[in-house]
């Protein structure tokens, strides 16, 4: 797909999304050098290679070519650096984004769920595009991407446009729920430091400071997942069986509270949970006694 300058690929993406535009030909085609230093090196010459493209299709009407660049997006007030398969800037100065997966398309037609994954993916690199066009003048980051994926079972390439303007809504509101880095390091207690060099005595002191907010899927994904099982099985938190328990039981947050609101010593007999709770026990009590 990226050979001779990613030939094959900027035929596709003519084909696809802008067929009216000069077919790109070699003599009409850019291919910038994207290598730098570290992760902001790579994102600043990603920036000025946009930018030099841009004016380069203001002149003459190039495309360019810019395969796996780096954009950085603002999440919740820290810096994550992304690398799009390809992103294709075309003679009008607009930017398409161009997501190469190995799956295959079918009779043109792929499997809805990885499209859908592809698509969430790809608009997310459409989000961090956009703020590097918010500082050129009248440069447009095109709402539909560009899905490459095998054709049948060959080898063969197949290209499909793919609307992203859903996704890219859903991730903006996300985006904009997230609490900021900086309020939740105004929540912590003066003076904590999560330092890895600090002695262990001090880092186990900040991290003891920190309530656990433990769910089983945190295993999967965080190094301190052990260690917030652990604190929120010493508290009998109800979240140590799973977030889907915990939205079941409402105002029950302890394993003790839901076993006496199941016993009847406590608890409003008219709230739904507390009376699914004891006819749960009372059921339970006769298959016993059964």
């Amino acid at each position: 797909m990226k050979a001779d300058g990613g030939a094959e690929l900027l035929r596709l993406v003519h084909a696809r999304v802008d067929p009216a535009a000069a077919e790109p030909t070699p003599d009409l085609v850019r291919t910038p050098d994207l290598s730098a230093i570290g992760p902001e090196g790579r994102t600043a010459r990603t920036a000025l290679a946009l930018r030099e493209a841009v004016g380069s299709a203001a002149e003459s009407g190039t495309w360019t070519f810019l395969d796996h660049p780096m954009v950085a997006l603002d999440v919740a007030g820290s810096p994550a650096f992304l690398e799009p398969d390809a992103v294709v800037v075309h003679p009008d100065g607009s930017w398409t984004v161009v997501e190469i997966k190995s799956f295959p398309m079918i009779d043109g037609a792929a499997d809805a769920a990885k499209v859908g994954a592809a698509a969430r993916q790809a608009a997310v690199y459409v989000l961090a595009l956009e703020e590097v066009a918010a500082r050129l003048d009248g440069v447009r980051v095109r709402d539909r991407i560009v899905l490459v994926c095998p054709k049948d079972f060959t080898n063969l390439p197949a290209a499909s446009a793919v609307d992203v303007r859903k996704q890219l809504s859903v991730t903006r509101r996300q985006l904009t729920r997230l609490t900021r880095i900086e309020d939740i390091a105004a929540a912590l207690p003066p003076g904590t430091v999560f330092d890895p060099g600090l002695p262990p005595e001090r880092l186990s002191q900040a991290v003891e400071s920190v309530p656990a907010s433990y769910a089983p899927e945190c295993l999967a994904a965080c190094e301190l997942g052990f260690h917030c099982r652990a604190r929120s099985r010493e508290a009998g938190a109800v979240t140590a069986l799973g977030r889907p328990l915990r939205a079941e039981l409402g105002g029950l947050t302890t394993v003790d509270a839901v076993l006496a609101a199941a016993r009847g010593e406590s608890g409003d007999p008219d709230n739904p949970t507390v009376a699914a709770l004891r006819r749960a026990a009372a059921l339970r009590q006769e298959a016993l006694a059964r």
